[in-house]
């Protein structure tokens, strides 16, 4: 069973920084493609960057050159560092993951339909 558990989150003020983490379990973490989503209240779920299994990564317009997603496969880890938070960046953040082997364009690997697998969320907070 897979199983996705995210921690991280918290309250910043504008301009500061947090680091997400995603531990997985239950499944052979290198063979699947991983992304951070978030969801704002009143808003739908929406992708803010991932990783496939050759490390090679996509951001939504909206987080690039404040965000960084990386992954540790000998951790099981995946992380998003999100340095120049604002409050438009408040929302739960997930972590989610898919099977390698279904191939996804750039702009799927940014959607929700396409990933099976969801953590149950750390919310973040940005005060301005």
């Amino acid at each position: 069973q897979v199983l996705l558990v995210e921690s991280g989150g918290g309250s910043v003020q504008s301009g500061g920084s947090l680091r997400l983490s995603c531990a997985a379990f239950g499944y052979t973490y290198s063979d699947y493609s991983m992304g951070w989503f978030r969801q704002a209240p009143g808003k739908e779920r929406e992708g803010v960057a991932a990783i496939d299994i050759n490390h090679i990564t996509r951001y939504a317009d909206s987080v690039k050159g404040r965000f960084t997603i990386s992954r540790d496969n000998a951790k099981n880890t995946l992380y998003l560092q999100m340095n120049s938070l604002q409050p438009e960046d408040t929302a739960m953040y997930y972590c989610a993951a898919v099977e390698s082997w279904r191939q996804m364009t750039a702009v799927q690997a940014l959607e929700v339909p396409y990933y099976i697998y969801w953590g149950q969320g750390t919310q973040v907070t940005v005060s301005s």
